[in-house]
């Protein structure tokens, strides 16, 4: 996919709130049990610590008095044994309304992040629905696919889980170093002085981890375009020994994908490791310097046991925000992939734009057209007459199936290029919709779904008849192949069709374009794969059922255009010649030059037996 510019903080941010729509309320009662499950574990200290300190020892208690009047210490002190009984139901009791707290706050995070991720997955396709032709040609297939899958999927962990768990991490230190301040300030001083320190190691990997993800994320991508590719050109493989070449050519960018993974893997062991030692290193010294308070009587027994518990539980956590930071960059990178797609613009119609039946002359009028600042049409003008069947011949390369393109309006004219009209309505008036629904078109590869023939077929029209389907197939020529089938209507096809030949392919397709019933029909070389005694068939049985609609034929074959009401001849982008079959045959040119090279004894004698087809 071709660079783009990164994502703000504030358009990252705005793209998660967006997802977040309908899922906000899960996401809060998942925090509310987060914080509760918290408040619950910082008790189990406290009870231990009031055991040791005010049950079996003789220090007061230091409770609110409403506590101490529901506290039977007196009881307690009495008799030891039910006292740890009772300490030891208390942290049971503790323990099991952490186990609800948590069991509601995953069942929260799993219903928030489904919804998150479903509403971003359904606005990245809905998008990429409603891009251009122009966007689809330049971005490569495998590319998307990653990043609508891999990258979602990155963006999913991070918004829903991680994301929660900073909070919920934040939350928790700021509550265990209130209560460790409240205990004895000195030790919770050398616990937070480990804070900025571990913070400050997270922001410098972030760094180096953010880039080394990016390119790692993009290897990944190349990666499912070769595998894409070579699974949907798997006959063009086979059938010129590639599969040794394909093996080698996955093998390196497999290769580099994994160096990349290693690569990132040092940086990210150096980040472990050190955290690893910062937080033992801060266990150590909280635990030598409380052991030391509790010997000279600074604190006491159960202070230095809840001192400990809080700073090992309060340790690991904190280094948890490193990961976090450093799933952060992946997250990132992840939002500008799937961002730039998101930014990118879609097809839209001209103020005033409105659904238009066609009905008059197309013409274009001075068309100039160039892709990507390279042209391919050169001040073309010419005028098809409605109901006629008007012809398109040229080199390769001279810009015939640019002209469709433009009148399906797959690519627009700017202004200063030109403009093409339907009965004198410039096409960008016309909504895109309604003027696609009224122009059918077939083109040289066409394209069928991993779905039955039947399905094929009716995605023109699923509402359409049994009788409409019979006669539009057999005016393709297609029902004796659909007829040898298996399965016939039922066969699935693989996929795109690869399980039929090319005629066949070129056959289904036209008549699912038979099926639209548009009043504007445009072959773009679409029985090219058809042998010519087949051909003349199709053209024969067409001709009575196109009687009443604009036909474009585009080809090669001047069998297959001889019979239009006129031929445009283009040559390098520019309107060569213009005329019909006979009056280009007899004068000097391109068309006479094929004529001669084509036109065979053989198909001379078919077009003869042909009469009129």
């Amino acid at each position: 996919m071709r660079p783009d510019t990164s994502s703000t903080f504030r358009e990252k941010a705005g793209l998660v709130l967006r997802c977040l729509q309908g899922s906000r309320g899960f996401f809060a009662a998942a925090i509310l049990l987060a914080f509760l499950n918290i408040i619950c574990n910082a008790l189990i200290p406290q009870i231990i610590r009031l055991t040791i300190d005010s049950v079996l020892g003789a220090k007061a208690p230091g409770l609110p008095r409403f506590l101490l009047a529901l506290l039977p210490l007196d009881r307690l002190r009495a008799d030891p044994r039910t006292a740890l009984w009772a300490a030891a139901g208390a942290v049971v009791l503790a323990a099991a309304l952490r186990g609800l707290c948590i069991y509601g706050m995953r069942v929260n995070l799993a219903k928030g992040s489904e919804g998150f991720v479903k509403k971003l997955r359904n606005d990245l396709y809905r998008h990429i629905q409603r891009l251009g032709f122009a966007w689809h040609t330049t971005h490569a297939t495998g590319d998307v696919i990653q990043r609508c899958t891999s990258d979602v999927e990155v963006i999913r962990t991070f918004v829903c889980v991680q994301l929660t768990e900073v909070v919920r991490t934040v939350f928790m230190i700021a509550l265990y170093i209130g209560i460790m301040l409240a205990m004895d300030w000195r030790l919770a001083l050398i616990a937070v002085a480990f804070l900025p320190v571990t913070g400050l190691a997270s922001g410098v990997f972030y760094g180096k981890i953010s880039a080394r993800f990016q390119a790692a994320d993009e290897a990944e991508g190349e990666l499912t375009t070769c595998a894409q590719e070579n699974l949907t050109g798997v006959r063009v493989v086979r059938a010129f020994g590639r599969e040794r070449f394909e093996s080698d050519r996955f093998a390196r960018k497999n290769e580099r994908f994994s160096a990349l993974w290693v690569r990132l893997g040092k940086v990210l062991s150096i980040y472990w490791a050190s955290g690893v030692f910062l937080v033992c290193l801060q266990i150590m010294l909280v635990t030598v310097a409380g052991a030391a308070a509790a010997v000279e009587g600074a604190i006491t027994l159960g202070q230095f046991q809840a001192f400990v518990i809080y700073n090992s539980a309060m340790a690991w956590p904190v280094r948890s925000l490193g990961r976090v930071l450093s799933e952060m960059s992946k997250a990132g990178v992840s939002l500008d992939r799937v961002g730039q797609i998101l930014r990118a613009r879609e097809e839209s119609d001209r103020p005033g734009a409105r659904n238009v039946e066609l009905d008059g002359d197309i013409v274009f009028d001075h068309v100039t057209f160039g892709y990507e600042g390279q042209e391919v049409l050169r001040d073309v003008s010419f005028t098809i007459p409605w109901g006629s069947t008007f012809a398109i011949l040229g080199g390769t390369g001279s810009g015939k199936s640019t002209l469709v393109h433009l009148l399906d309006r797959l690519y627009d004219l700017e202004e200063g290029q030109g403009s093409i009209t339907i009965g004198g309505v410039d096409i960008r008036d016309i909504r895109r919709e309604d003027l696609r629904r009224q122009v059918g078109l077939v083109l040289q590869e066409p394209f069928l779904f991993s779905q039955t023939i039947r399905e094929n077929i009716t995605a023109a029209r699923p509402d359409a008849s049994e009788e409409e389907l019979r006669a539009c197939i057999q005016t393709a020529c297609v029902d004796e192949a659909i007829a040898d089938l298996p399965q016939g209507w039922d066969t699935v096809v693989g996929e795109r069709g690869v399980t039929l030949s090319g005629g066949q392919k070129q056959r289904v397709a036209i008549a699912r374009m038979l099926l639209q019933n548009a009043p504007v029909m445009v072959f773009d070389d679409a029985l090219s794969a058809v042998d010519p005694e087949t051909d003349a068939k199709i053209r024969a049985a067409l001709k009575e059922r196109m009687a009443r609609s604009t036909v474009i034929l585009i080809s090669h074959r001047v069998t297959t255009l001889m019979q239009a009401d006129q031929i445009l001849v283009l040559d390098k982008g520019r309107a060569a010649d213009l005329g019909t079959h006979g009056e280009l045959a007899a004068r000097p040119g391109i068309y006479q030059e094929i004529c001669d090279i084509q036109m065979s004894r053989d198909d001379r004698a078919l077009i003869e037996e042909g009469g009129d087809a």
